[in-house]
């Protein structure tokens, strides 16, 4: 199959390095789509984790090496580092394999909009203010998604796909609900002071596409939970591409016997 050509991807929060990190599912994402410019929106690498316990299989590496050869091969390749790869807030400016680093971008559109493009830690008050209380909560986020990967062993095993527990558990808490709705204001303020239409960000594993405070609001979402990815086309449609639910499809599809579907997007124009 060949890749489908976007002007732009945005992923973020991979966690490589995490037990928690769907790597089989973000490199079949990566073989169907290419890109002209590749944004690593931040949490690629989950520093936090390593520090704790090595972890690193092979498909680990393979994404990676997926990145760069898609480096080799032309693309714009930028990383913007999160919390838990901060450590490459030390080499900021700096080329790794073609790799640009940078702490943020502003990125135009086909269309001439311009979006502020943060990883968003740096609103997250209890990142900033109480590290100590972070580190407990990945803890804890940790027992989750273990929860999780043998609820999903249990669901393969009966025939049902992918499903996150921890994603439904966070919705359903009304204070979790408010702290996303904080967050997404608090980006949205920041991409008008620097004078952009929009803003992309990650760190709350929360996939959305939409206005917020005015401007274009744009959170990537995870491959550790939901398994999501902005893109954007030639024309400048700015998408939500929910790769577990392709893949869901895709499996449904070919149990009933019918061909594979294309990748379907959830598009959404700027004003």
């Amino acid at each position: 199959m060949n890749a489908r050509l976007y002007r732009t991807i945005f992923i973020s929060d991979i966690h490589l390095g995490s037990s928690g990190c769907q790597a089989a599912m973000l490199l079949d994402f990566l073989r169907e789509h290419d890109a002209e410019t590749v944004y690593l929106v931040g949490d690629i690498v989950d520093g936090w984790r390593l520090k704790r316990s090595w972890f690193w299989p092979q498909a680990h590496n393979d994404v990676v090496q997926k990145l760069l050869r898609k480096s080799r091969k032309g693309a714009r390749v930028i990383y913007i580092p999160g919390n838990h790869d901060e450590f490459l807030r030390n080499y900021l400016g700096s080329h790794f394999g073609g790799v640009e680093v940078l702490d943020r971008d502003i990125h135009e559109t086909a269309t001439g909009r311009k979006l502020l493009v943060i990883h968003g830690d740096q609103f997250d008050v209890v990142v900033r203010h109480a590290r100590w209380l972070a580190h407990l909560g990945d803890w804890a986020y940790d027992l989750a998604l273990w929860t999780n990967t043998w609820v999903n062993r249990a669901r393969r095993a009966l025939g049902f796909p992918y499903w996150s527990l921890s994603k439904w558990a966070k919705l359903k808490v009304k204070n979790a609900v408010n702290f996303i709705g904080e967050f997404e204001k608090a980006l949205a303020n920041e991409a008008a002071k620097c004078g952009a239409d929009g803003v992309v960000c990650g760190h709350i594993h929360h996939a959305a596409i939409g206005k917020r405070e005015g401007v274009q609001y744009i959170n990537t979402g995870d491959w550790v939970e939901s398994c999501t990815a902005i893109v954007e086309d030639h024309d400048g449609t700015l998408s939500l591409i929910d790769w577990a639910e392709e893949m869901r499809k895709r499996r449904l599809g070919e149990k009933a016997g019918e061909p594979s579907q294309d990748t379907q997007s959830q598009a959404a124009k700027a004003a």
